[in-house]
């Protein structure tokens, strides 16, 4: 069974920084890619950032481009989001995901496995 922890979420100013952490158990994530994605109130889910486990290649919403950095700890089995320069536009819930054997999507059910999400909330 997979299971996703996320941390880290919080309040902060804008132009503040915050970083996310998702704790990945359950299975091996060697073949994985892992992706953050967000979901403001009144809107879609939307795609932030992903990563594939095995040779760190990443791909990010243009949204967030130049201020947001996903990285992974392979020996703790956790991936991080990095955010800088935090707009109000920001402001979501945050989850993590994995998708165990595929390659770098933007794409929402290309994930089956998803974290409870964690609360950004970002004042002007």
């Amino acid at each position: 069974q997979v299971q996703l922890v996320e941390s880290g979420g919080g309040l902060v100013q804008a132009g503040g920084s915050l970083r996310l952490s998702c704790a990945a158990s359950g299975r091996t994530f060697r073949s994985a890619v892992m992706g953050w994605f967000r979901q403001a109130p009144g809107k879609e889910r939307e795609f932030v950032a992903s990563i594939t486990w095995s040779d760190g290649r990443t791909y990010y919403a243009d949204s967030v481009k130049g201020r947001f950095t996903i990285s992974r700890d392979n020996a703790n089995n956790t991936v991080y989001l990095q955010m800088d320069s935090l707009k109000p536009e920001d402001t979501a819930i945050y989850a993590c995901a994995a998708n165990l054997f595929g390659d770098s999507s933007s794409y929402r059910y290309d994930y089956p496995y998803w974290g409870q999400g964690t609360q950004v909330t970002v004042s002007s």
